[in-house]
């Protein structure tokens, strides 16, 4: 009779370690949060947005631009479709210039150019996606994100403070890179660190975040920087007066407004 009380005491003791310890996270798990972090904190959001690019002979580039950003929520969705405003202030040759995208989950995203010294509404293919936005080293898939469904997903790692992922492409023949791995940290979530391989299996591209502060309750990231090892650029982006749950109209996110900004929202 004593034995089988211990026994019981052992199993129960053990599933309440288990409770306090909880089931460790899945790949797909961990990726979810942390893109659910990177892009969908509030309901929607705006930035002030500051673009440094420096060349490997230390020549720079400045770009500042608002950045809007609507969700798109669809019933029953967690992270669904998504919207996102981009409008350029400096300099002179890049003012009035939009970018618009709207984000689709489980199908390409579309996406919009508005060049105002052609009055041209230019549409981004896919292809596109993974090409220099406007001249800096971050691509135009950076600004609205990488569908998580586009890759295969393996921790390979963790740490104290991070998981370590390992994605590999499900197409490979769409984009250029071989596999890269986050690191994502363990407490909020946050995209800290990329590094991207090519086809050689060199390292050729590496995000990091270089300040995260809470915003209205949300872990934020103020300030990062895209490096592209093979021509020695990197470009530093910094984020100011971010605000989320401002309640942004959905006719924002229009053809319409790619040539009639919405200026209230843009101050």
């Amino acid at each position: 009779m004593k034995q089988i009380v211990l026994i019981i005491i052992i199993l129960f003791m053990s599933r309440i370690s288990a409770i306090a310890v909880g089931e460790p996270l899945t790949a797909e798990a961990i990726i979810e949060k942390a893109n659910h972090t990177a892009y969908y904190q509030g309901k929607d959001g705006r930035a002030q947005v500051s673009m440094a690019i420096t060349d490997k002979q230390g020549r720079k580039r400045q770009r500042r631009f608002t950045l809007l950003r609507r969700n798109v929520m669809q019933e029953g969705a967690v992270d669904g479709d998504q919207e996102f405003y981009v409008y350029f202030h400096r300099p002179a040759d890049v003012n009035l210039t939009v970018f618009m995208v709207k984000k689709h989950v489980g199908r390409d995203d579309d996406r919009w150019l508005y060049l105002p010294a052609l009055d041209l509404v230019k549409r981004i293919a896919a292809s596109d996606e993974r090409s220099s936005f406007v001249g800096s080293d971050f691509f135009y898939e950076d600004v609205s994100g990488r569908g998580i469904a586009e890759d295969t997903h393996t921790l390979v790692e963790t740490t104290k403070n991070f998981y370590v992922l390992e994605n590999r492409p499900k197409d490979p023949s769409i984009v250029e890179f071989e596999s890269y791995k986050v690191w994502i940290h363990r407490k909020t979530f946050i995209p800290i660190k990329m590094s991207y391989l090519n086809k050689n299996k060199e390292v050729y591209r590496i995000y990091e975040a270089l300040k995260v502060e809470t915003i209205q309750g949300y872990p934020t990231v103020t300030k990062s920087r895209m490096k592209d090892e093979r021509t020695g650029s990197e470009t530093v982006i910094t984020y100011r007066n971010v605000t989320y749950d401002i309640g942004l109209p959905e006719e924002i996110f229009t053809e319409r407004y790619l040539r009639n900004p919405p200026k209230k929202y843009l101050r």
